[in-house]
């Protein structure tokens, strides 16, 4: 009885597991205390008790990080194991009756949770008064599978066989600029002519590189002079808008009122939209309803500039069904007396 007591008591309790596994996906002590809102020191003392509980070193400390020792190893995949069950059994409390209301977290690409979802949270929360939305927009990519969001809107697709993957729609992309750049610095014809202008480029995660686009466009310049560089994409669009220069936008920027010209003869590039989240996800109404509205924001056939074939944005109005799309931008234009 006293043995089995002892060991109880010997137990790893959860935040050390938890600890551990945030910093060896962090790499280091710094990055893993910034994660998880602590003091390097505290990060430091955790995984010391830790070691002492098992009786083992789990890490060695190395300048350009932290490396698991072959104890270490045989316990990230026990707390891996731990980890999975603890997020299952939040999953199973939250398939309540009561699921109706609480709180739904959506992570989603900066661009498109500002410039496509937000504008359209109004209709969703008119039909679910009781939920209350946490939107989440960020370049990086949100782990579903360790409860940082519940659903999760992407252009990378995800790997796991534990998630479930929805192909959304494509994004089209093509060069933009605003009258006020072509007035000051006219407009090139060809890919040829881009060495003379002045670009922008958005340098994030789950964002088209230059190089990429490059590689589809014959005739691009070995060098073209990149006079600016964002890594979100509201100040992307607004440096491009405000006339700094060329870049690549969606082409539903045209059909929501952005102040830019799409640029023909310079070439197009597309990404897959993903959406993803647990299977045990559907099983949660609040949810499952979330699931449900965000497919139909992206249903290509009432949005045609997510349908896999390109649509010149010249093209766009005719193709759109149903009601206009309002003017997403009037509000950002500077009033005049």
């Amino acid at each position: 009885m006293e043995q089995a007591e002892a060991s109880r008591e010997a137990m790893p309790d959860w935040q050390s597991i938890r600890v551990f596994l945030t910093l060896e996906r962090s790499g280091s002590f710094r990055s893993a205390a910034l994660k998880l809102g602590l003091s390097v020191n505290s990060v430091r003392r955790r995984i010391a008790d830790l070691e002492a509980l098992i009786g083992a070193p789990l890490l060695t400390r190395h300048v350009d990080g932290i490396r698991l020792t072959v104890e270490g190893h045989a316990i990230l995949e026990a707390a891996a194991r731990m980890e999975a069950a603890a997020f299952s059994l939040v999953r199973t409390g939250e398939a309540t009756p009561f699921a109706e209301t609480g709180e739904v977290r959506i992570a989603v690409t900066e661009g498109l949770g500002a410039f496509w979802l937000a504008p359209r949270l109004v209709e969703f929360q008119r039909a679910n008064p009781r939920l209350t939305v946490d939107l989440r927009c960020a370049m990086e990519s949100a782990d579903v599978l360790r409860l940082e969001a519940d659903v999760a809107i992407q252009l990378t697709r995800p790997t796991s066989p534990d998630l479930r993957v929805v192909k959304l729609g494509r994004i089209h992309m093509m060069p933009y600029a605003a009258r006020i750049y072509e007035e000051t610095y006219g407009l090139p014809l060809r890919p040829e002519d881009l060495e003379r202008h002045r670009i922008v480029v958005q340098d994030g995660g789950q964002t088209v590189p230059l190089e990429d686009y490059v590689r589809t466009v014959p005739g691009f310049p070995a060098k073209v002079p990149i006079t600016l560089k964002v890594n979100v994409s509201s100040a992307y669009y607004w440096a491009i808008a405000k006339g700094a220069g060329i870049g690549l936008l969606p082409t539903y920027a045209s059909a929501i009122g952005a102040q830019v010209v799409p640029l023909d003869n310079l070439g197009r590039f597309g990404v897959d939209i993903w959406l993803t989240y647990h299977p045990d996800a559907e099983r949660i109404t609040r949810v499952r309803r979330t699931i449900d509205w965000l497919r139909s924001s992206f249903d290509p056939k009432r949005y045609p500039w997510f349908r896999d074939e390109f649509i010149h944005p010249r093209d766009l109005p005719g193709a759109v069904k149903g009601s206009p799309l309002p003017d997403l931008f009037a509000g950002f234009v500077a009033m005049t007396p």
